[in-house]
This record gives C-alpha cells, sequence and structure tokens, in this order.
C-alpha cells in the first residue's frame, strides 16, 4: 500500500513561490522609484516564547536582515537606502525616543521617524520569532512613511532547517515588498506630464 506523501503548506507554498520569476514589473523599479526611497531596518528577533533560547538565535536575525537587504538592492536598486545610515539613525537617542527606548525595528513610529529623517517614502520592518528549534515564524511590513499605513503585512512559519527556511522565507518577503513599491510607484511616463 502506498502512503500519500504528506507536504508542510507552508515549505510547499516557499518551495512554489521561489520557482515563480519576480516579474517585469520589478525589472523596472529601479528606474520608477526615487533614490534611497526605501528604508530597511535590521530585522528583530523574539525568542522570549521559545522552548528554548540558545546563543546562536541572534545569528538568525543577521541571516534575515542580510537576506532582506540583499535582495531588496537586487531588486530596487538605488531605492533602496544605505544600511549603515539607516542603522546608524535608528540607534540615535533623538530616534529611540520615538520608541520609549525601546529597539526601533520593533515599533512603527520609530521606524517612521527613521524614513522621514532619510526622506524615503517606505520603510520595512521584519521579525524572526523562536518557537521551537524547528519552528520559526517571520512577520514583516512594509508601511508608507507619510501615511503611517502598513500596506503589506506579512505572518509565515517557517519549519525545518531554521538557515534555509529563514533565507527562503525572507526572499520571499523582499520580493512581495519589491513588488508593492513597484506598483504603488508612479510610472516615468505619469511623472512627465
Amino acid at each position: 500500500m502506498r502512503h500519500p506523501i504528506r507536504r508542510s503548506p507552508v515549505i510547499c507554498a516557499l518551495v512554489l513561490s521561489l520557482s515563480v520569476p519576480v516579474g517585469a514589473a520589478l525589472a523596472q523599479a529601479p528606474a520608477s522609484l526615487a533614490p534611497r526611497s526605501v528604508v530597511a531596518l535590521d530585522v528583530a528577533l523574539y525568542t522570549a516564547g521559545a522552548n528554548l533560547q540558545e546563543a546562536s538565535d541572534s545569528a538568525r536575525a543577521a541571516l534575515a536582515t542580510t537576506v532582506l537587504r540583499g535582495r531588496l538592492a537586487e531588486l530596487l536598486g538605488p531605492a533602496l537606502a544605505d544600511s549603515v545610515a539607516v542603522r546608524r539613525l535608528a540607534r540615535a537617542p533623538q530616534i529611540r525616543e520615538t520608541a520609549g527606548d525601546h529597539p526601533c525595528n520593533v515599533i512603527v513610529a520609530c521606524a517612521r521617524s527613521v524614513g522621514r529623517d532619510l526622506g524615503a517614502t517606505w520603510v520595512v520592518m521584519a521579525k524572526v520569532s523562536k518557537t521551537s528549534n524547528l519552528i520559526w515564524l517571520l512577520t514583516g511590513q512594509l508601511i508608507n512613511v507619510g501615511s503611517g499605513k502598513i500596506v503589506l503585512d506579512d505572518s509565515t512559519e517557517l519549519k525545518g532547517d531554521p538557515e534555509p527556511m529563514i533565507r527562503a522565507g525572507v526572499r520571499i518577503f523582499a520580493e512581495r515588498v519589491a513588488r508593492a513599491v513597484s506598483e504603488a510607484a508612479p510610472s516615468p511616463r505619469a511623472r512627465r506630464r
């Protein structure tokens, strides 16, 4: 008797979305977006609810940050603000005051302040949360700096070996961010009118 193969819907969705090209809209993104119009904050780490906290957990947030910024840089080019400037501003005392002295990458008002000070239209926030060694949660938001509207609010459960799952989940989130930003940007033809 053959047993059906059980696939996690999360893993299947990740595999399927990785095999789909990002699309023609993203290929045009850098030309239609203003330089430094997108700010990506460092990915936050949350382990308070985990059944086991380990010293290596912080490396997962660092990996997620590297993948997020790298993929956004590929897709958005000069529209992505410089990570050094973003990190420096997010840690500045006057900015942290808006977050009640909490890390800026977990407070929307603080993230918007960073975006505003850098002259950006969009700010990207994300967090990796550990439940167990094999279950992590990736949450991410794309926020319009001017209005404060959360344009994209993603939450993805990542099951399996954390490193490849975090890489895949963050890449997909970055592609969704780039697509949303590109679709919201006025076309070069519309700007000339």
